[in-house]
């Protein structure tokens, strides 16, 4: 079949029809063929007329006494009675005045439908009827709803569908023979067919069972094949050095976790071998990771090595800028620090390039300015990137291409990852996850509040002001709008800075203000001269303020699982107890989502609970074509994904060329160009 045929060359599909379809992502047969239903009504159980019970149903009669006739206000009702062996039902459509002649006498009807009560009497509304000697498609059968657009129905998709049956029986495999055999997988062609017309809800089941199997083989086989050709890189080699790392240690105000010791040393593992260094360092917020960074560029700069950190915001530059000086002064290390941001003058970005090419500063934190032409490093050996889920896959690309060779890199996320994209959308990662935190710090007690608890909630809050704490405020909009029911950061500062709490000192956040302004105003937070810092979501990443022990998120249920937990993060940094207050739109009953944060602090758990709840969705960082959504693939089936993943293994290890299967080799290179590294 010539699968990349235009969907306009079907039957049925004019200007109109193709111009919907191409919304919908529709271009060619086998764009249609791939358009997987979104959900499926079960009409295959056909019941007698006398047996029927509310809801849906489906019944296989004569239709008899067809009548229409408009009512109040242009409403055409177009009613029959259909009649089986047993009884007989009524049957009503709403403005659908054609039914009247259409209908055939003397011929059986398969009809699907809500029988439900209306005006008194029990009947089957708006129901769809085919005849009963046909193919059907609509009735009498587990029937695809496929995604819509105004002007195109899924029965409209479903006819489409149809007339490339004898297509989709021809479908070429996709897969060796032997894995289809050894996982006991349906054919590609039997897959397609059943996902869009299954005759039993099993057969449905293997038919997601094969698509999703091949959506998780084709993403790890790529991460798996870039790891093997990493490993085939040659990356300058940095040692260990005992004496170094023991003075960085003794030198610290605090003792490292076990976590931190384990996952530092696993770093200074990685970096003395000749192949490069793909690690993902996963820490739950506040659990450390900038202090495993640090230990590792210093191994770097001790033997003449650049060490490139990139940051996503210049906020989160500054900050670890800051930091990391105050860790690198005992080591005499603080003069080889630079930071370069997008925000710095001309003349201060000719200075610091002219730094960096001589090889005078080492360390450079910076954000996306690092990947700018005029930056030449002179000796990059190690790069570290901060919440690397905020940068697109070229991006990173383009930083590594620095180096002239293929540098270290450690990546670095405090969003909890599930195990399953683990192995899949990171599998060619090393891993290592540092789950304690550092000792002295309370749990955050989080408290779900509603609008009718500000008065109390407020008086709470000043008592902990008035001993010295300060508060973050977050609100899912800068601005108030008229579309959206949701508090606005300017509303927020105003209204709180003209009633409750205008005896405090109150600042405002977001990302609309310049980059001086939002240093200065940071500035005064960290300083202790503001109390209350109303923000969007800019402090969501690796804002430290340690005196700061109140965050209130405003509407609440607008934020993600993973967001809530980020943002709660900024507080309980330090001895003093930690509060989260969830502020909800209205007085509903939380959701399950909300409710689990207010019981759960741990990230992890979090993070699978919110897959579960709402799917991986685009879950590769940047991606910006959906390359890596998965159809059908239920992340939350970590049998199926080791299963996939074992697979994928056993592909590399047979030495199977993977040319001899054109779809799955053509899929494999564009997974592999959008995932991490390759």
């Amino acid at each position: 079949m010539n699968a990349d045929k235009t969907i306009s060359s079907l039957k049925g599909v004019g200007p109109e029809t193709n111009k919907k379809l191409q919304i919908l992502g529709i271009e060619n047969v086998s764009d249609l063929l791939h358009n997987y239903p979104r959900r499926y009504d079960d009409y295959s159980e056909i019941s007698s007329i006398e047996n029927i019970t509310p809801g849906l149903v489906t019944l296989r009669a004569l239709i008899k006494n067809t009548t229409g006739r408009y009512v109040g206000r242009g409403m055409h009702i177009t009613e029959s009675i259909a009649v089986d062996k047993t009884s007989s039902v009524r049957l009503v459509w709403f403005n659908q005045p054609y039914r009247e002649k259409s209908i055939l006498p003397g011929v059986e009807y398969f009809i699907s439908g809500e029988f439900a009560l209306r005006n008194q009497r029990l009947c089957v509304q708006n129901p769809t009827i085919e005849r009963a000697d046909s193919f059907n498609l609509n009735t009498a059968r587990i029937v695809p709803i496929y995604k819509e657009t105004k002007g195109l129905k899924s029965s409209q998709i479903r006819k489409l569908v149809k007339q490339n049956i004898p297509n989709i029986k021809i479908l070429p495999e996709t897969l060796p023979a032997w894995l289809i055999k050894k996982e006991k997988l349906f054919s590609r062609s039997q897959a397609i067919l059943a996902m869009h017309f299954p005759e039993s809800p099993e057969l449905l089941e293997k038919a997601k069972k094969r698509i999703g199997f091949e959506e998780v083989f084709e993403l790890t086989l790529a991460a798996l094949m870039n790891k093997k050709d990493l490993a085939g890189e040659h990356a300058l080699n940095i040692l260990f050095d005992k004496d170094l790392a023991k003075n960085f240690v003794d030198h610290l105000p605090f003792k490292l976790t076990d976590s931190q010791k384990k996952t530092v040393w696993q770093v200074y593992k990685d970096m003395e071998r000749e192949q490069p260094m793909n690690r993902l360092i996963e820490g739950d917020v506040g659990s450390g990771k900038t202090i495993v960074a640090v230990m590792a560029a210093v191994m770097a700069i001790k033997q003449g090595f650049q060490v490139a950190f990139m940051a996503p915001t210049e906020l989160l530059a500054r900050q670890h800028a800051d930091t990391i000086c105050e860790l690198l002064k005992p080591l005499g290390m603080e003069d080889k620090l630079g930071l370069l941001l997008g925000s710095l003058k001309p003349a201060q970005k000719t200075q610091l390039h002219a730094a960096i090419g001589s090889g005078k500063i080492q360390f450079i934190v910076g954000t996306h300015a690092l990947i700018s032409e005029k930056v030449i490093m002179h000796s990059l050996g190690l790069i570290i990137i901060d919440e690397q889920h905020r940068f697109g896959v070229q991006q990173r690309k383009k930083l590594q291409s620095k180096a002239g060779y293929m540098p270290h890199v450690m990546s670095m996320t405090a969003t909890p990852i599930p195990r399953s994209l683990a192995l899949t959308l990171y599998g060619e990662m090393d891993i290592s996850v540092i789950d304690a935190k550092p000792p002295g710090r309370l749990p955050i007690k989080t408290t779900i509040c509603s609008p009718n608890s500000r008065p109390q909630l407020y008086e709470q809050i000043d008592k902990q002001l008035a001993s010295g704490r300060q508060m973050f405020v977050v609100c899912p909009l800068i601005v108030q709008s008229d579309m959206l029911s949701a508090e606005s950061v300017e509303n927020v500062f105003s209204n709180l800075k003209s009633t409750v709490f205008k005896h405090r000192q109150i600042g405002i956040l977001h990302g609309k203000m310049k980059a001086e302004e939002k240093e200065n105003t940071m500035k005064l937070f960290v300083n202790g001269k503001l109390d209350i810092l109303v923000s969007t979501t800019v402090v969501e990443v690796g804002v430290n303020v340690p005196n700061a022990t109140v965050m209130l998120i405003e509407n609440a249920e607008r934020f993600g699982l993973a967001q809530i937990h980020q943002l709660r993060g900024r507080v309980g940094r330090s001895s003093h107890q930690g509060h989260c207050y969830l502020m909800m739109g209205d007085s509903s009953r939380p959701s399950r989502r909300i409710r689990a944060l207010e019981k759960n602090s741990d990230g992890f758990a979090l993070a699978e609970l919110d897959l579960e709840i709402r799917g991986p969705g685009a879950i590769y960082g940047t991606m910006q074509h959906g390359a890596l959504d998965l159809r059908v693939a239920k992340l939350t089936d970590i049998k199926m994904i080791a299963s996939a993943r074992n697979a994928a293994q056993e592909f590399i290890d047979s030495g199977e060329s993977l040319l001899q299967y054109n779809h799955l080799s053509g899929r494999i290179s564009i997974l592999r160009s959008v995932t991490n590294l390759n």
